[in-house]
C-alpha cells in the first residue's frame, strides 16, 4: 500500500511540474511574441549605445555635462540622417516628375557616343551600336527591353521604400539608445548581474568582452568605411569626376551596410572610359579597383583591436553573422563567437590543469 502512495504521489508531482513548466513556456512564449517586433529595435539600439559610450565618457571630461552631451550627440545623428534623406528624397520626386513629363511628350533625346566608346574591353563594340541606335530612336531601342526595365523600376522603387525604412529604423534606434546612456550605470548593472546569473563568476569578465567586442567591430565598419571613401575621393577628384565628394560618401555608406564599393566604382569606370580611354583611365581604373577590393585588406586588420581574442575568431564571427542574421548579425555574430571562443578556451585550461 505505502509503495502504491508513493508512486501515486510521484505520479502527482511529475503531473504538476508538467503543468507549470507548460504554463512557463506559454508565458515565455507569448511574451517572446509581444516583444517580437521590437527586438530588432532594442539589439540595434543598445549596440549603438555601446559603441558611444566610450565617446560619451571622454567628451563628458572635458564638458562636464553628460545628458546634454548625449542629447546634443544624438541630434547630431539624428540630422545627419534625415537631413541629407529629406534633401535626395525631394530631388527625386522633382527628378521623376521631370522625366515622366518629357517621357510623356516623347521629347528625351541622348548625344550619341564618341568613338572612345567601342574601344571599351569586351563590349565596346556592342555598347557602341547600342547607344547610337538609342540617340536616334530611344523608344523603339528600348522597346525589346520594356519587361526588364519594368521589373529593374520596380527594384528600384522597392530599394528606396528599403533604403527609407532603415533610415527610420536607425533614427529610431538613435532616440531609444539616448534613453540608454543616459541610464547607463544601471544599465550595464543589470547586463552584468545576468552574465552572472548565467555564467557564474566569469560573468562580469565576459559582459566587459561583448562590449569591447561590439565596440572592435564597429571601429573595424567605420575604420574600413572612411579609409575606402578617403582613398576614392582622392582617385574620383584627380579624375576630375562631377561630385566626387558625393560618389565618396555613397561608396562609405555601402561599405558600412557591407555591400560592395565597386557598384559605384564600376559604372564610374565606364562613364570614365567614355571620356577617352588613354594611360590616365587604365591607372585610375587600376587605382579605384584596388580601393574597391581593399575592405577585405582592411576588416582582418581593424577589427578585433582592443579585445584579447584572435583577429581572425572576430572576423569570422562578424561576417558569418552577417551572413546568417544580415546587418545585425555583424554584432552579434562576433560577440557569441568570441564566447564561444573564451568557452573553448577555458575548457582547454581546465583539461591542462587536470592533466
Amino acid at each position: 500500500m505505502p509503495n502504491q502512495l508513493n508512486k501515486q504521489e510521484k505520479v502527482d508531482v511529475a503531473i504538476e511540474i508538467a503543468i507549470k513548466l507548460g504554463l512557463l513556456f506559454l508565458i515565455i512564449y507569448i511574451s517572446y511574441l509581444i516583444a517580437k517586433p521590437f527586438i530588432g529595435l532594442i539589439v540595434w539600439s543598445v549596440i549603438i549605445a555601446v559603441a558611444l559610450h566610450p565617446v560619451i565618457t571622454m567628451l563628458e571630461k572635458r564638458f562636464k555635462s553628460r545628458k546634454k552631451i548625449i542629447i546634443s550627440l544624438t541630434v547630431a545623428i539624428v540630422a545627419a540622417l534625415l537631413i541629407p534623406t529629406f534633401m535626395l528624397s525631394e530631388t527625386m520626386v522633382t527628378t521623376g516628375q521631370q522625366l515622366a513629363e518629357v517621357l510623356k511628350e516623347g521629347s528625351i533625346t541622348i548625344p550619341p557616343p564618341t568613338e572612345n566608346v567601342k574601344e571599351w574591353p569586351l563590349i565596346g563594340s556592342k555598347a557602341y551600336e547600342l547607344w547610337l541606335n538609342a540617340s536616334q530612336n530611344l523608344a523603339q531601342t528600348l522597346e525589346p527591353f520594356k519587361t526588364e526595365i519594368k521589373s529593374a523600376a520596380g527594384s528600384v522603387f522597392s530599394a528606396v521604400g528599403s533604403g527609407l525604412g532603415t533610415i527610420f529604423f536607425f533614427v529610431a534606434a538613435s532616440i531609444i539608445s539616448a534613453f540608454f546612456l543616459l541610464g547607463a550605470d544601471n544599465a550595464v548593472i543589470f547586463y552584468k548581474r545576468i552574465m552572472r546569473r548565467l555564467l557564474g563568476d566569469k560573468g562580469d569578465e565576459w559582459a566587459n568582452l561583448s562590449a569591447l567586442t561590439i565596440r572592435s567591430v564597429v571601429t573595424g565598419v567605420l575604420g574600413v568605411a572612411v579609409i575606402q571613401a578617403f582613398f576614392a575621393f582622392i582617385g574620383l577628384a584627380l579624375m576630375g569626376v562631377p561630385f566626387s565628394i558625393v560618389w565618396a560618401l555613397i561608396i562609405m555608406f555601402l561599405t558600412i551596410i557591407q555591400l560592395p564599393a565597386l557598384i559605384i566604382i564600376g559604372p564610374i569606370i565606364a562613364w570614365v572610359f567614355a571620356q577617352g580611354s588613354g594611360t590616365p583611365e587604365i591607372i585610375f581604373t587600376i587605382y579605384m579597383l584596388i580601393v574597391g577590393a581593399s575592405d577585405g585588406v582592411l576588416k582582418p586588420i581593424l577589427m578585433g583591436r582592443g579585445v584579447d581574442i584572435p583577429m581572425l575568431v572576430i572576423l569570422i564571427g562578424a561576417i558569418g553573422g552577417m551572413m546568417l542574421m544580415g546587418m545585425v548579425g555583424l554584432f552579434i555574430g562576433a560577440v557569441i563567437f568570441a564566447l564561444a571562443y573564451k568557452l573553448f578556451e577555458l575548457w582547454i585550461e581546465e583539461v591542462s590543469e587536470e592533466a
